[in-house]
């Protein structure tokens, strides 16, 4: 009897355990940039997405993405996340490229995202998944590892060590550098969050095209830097983490621009 008790126990942790380890990864990166994107939406778009969302927040929100992937019923989204490329490409060759783009990826899937977002008979069902979907997608593609080489998934077939830890360069910016900073989602977002009106207008008016090149740009950096197998420690927290900060910082003022936007 005893036994029978103890299963169900261990049963009911592994039911509960399971979707908070698939919703773990990568979430203090999204809360921060979705506590961020939070500080700068209009009063308008506020009151909009407060009508979707409820009592949870678009930092809190940011994670869903991720959460829903123990749902086989939403693998289709699993390519959502990221775009990547075979080769380097200069701005124009980019553009061209994304105008052509007819791909399962972030770049398609974030138009038709926004596309949605802006229909109003979409049904109250629909609005709230899309728009869970786009605030993790626009901070996904700030991520420099998610806008990246498709031969190695990413960085994902891309090995090294954090510190002891063995582990891939996607990791290692989805969640090792931020981690490492030992701050709250709030706290990290409050300590980073200091910007002008004209950044503000600056990035908020890039199109979207720029914000995968820049994180391509990021990318190709990270590549010629590290080699596999190196291991990564406090010199590269020290020499990276103003980048990773400035990305997440653009991907909340950006997402904030967005939202405004459809929600106006």
């Amino acid at each position: 009897m005893k036994k029978v008790i103890v299963q169900k126990i261990l049963l009911a942790i592994a039911i509960i355990y399971l979707p908070i380890q698939a919703a773990a990864w990568g979430a203090e990166g999204h809360r921060i940039a979705g506590q961020i994107a939070e500080s700068y939406l209009s009063p308008k778009a506020k009151k909009a997405i407060g009508g979707i969302l409820g009592f949870e927040s678009v930092a809190i929100a940011s994670t869903y993405a991720d959460f829903i992937k123990s749902d086989p019923t939403y693998n289709y989204v699993s390519p959502w996340h990221y775009i990547d490329f075979d080769k380097v490409y200069t701005y124009p060759e980019m553009q061209t490229f994304l105008d052509k783009d007819s791909n399962v990826d972030a770049y398609t899937k974030m138009n038709f995202l926004i596309g949605e977002l802006k229909k109003k008979d979409l049904s109250a069902e629909n609005k709230a998944l899309y728009l869970k979907l786009l605030i993790h997608i626009v901070e996904d593609v700030h991520q420099p590892m998610h806008v990246a080489h498709a031969d190695d998934k990413g960085g994902n077939d891309f090995k090294v060590n954090w510190f002891s830890n063995p582990t891939n360069m996607h990791s290692v910016w989805d969640s090792q550098l931020i981690e490492f900073q030992q701050l709250s989602y709030t706290e990290y977002a409050a300590s980073i969050n200091h910007t002008t009106a004209d950044q503000r207008s600056e990035w908020q008016g890039a199109p979207i095209s720029q914000w995968l090149f820049e994180s391509n740009q990021i990318a190709e950096k990270i590549y010629t830097d590290v080699k596999p197998g190196d291991t990564l420690n406090y010199k590269y927290n020290f020499n990276n983490i103003s980048t990773l900060n400035q990305q997440l910082l653009k991907a909340g003022v950006r997402l904030a621009g967005i939202l405004n936007e459809i929600f106006s």
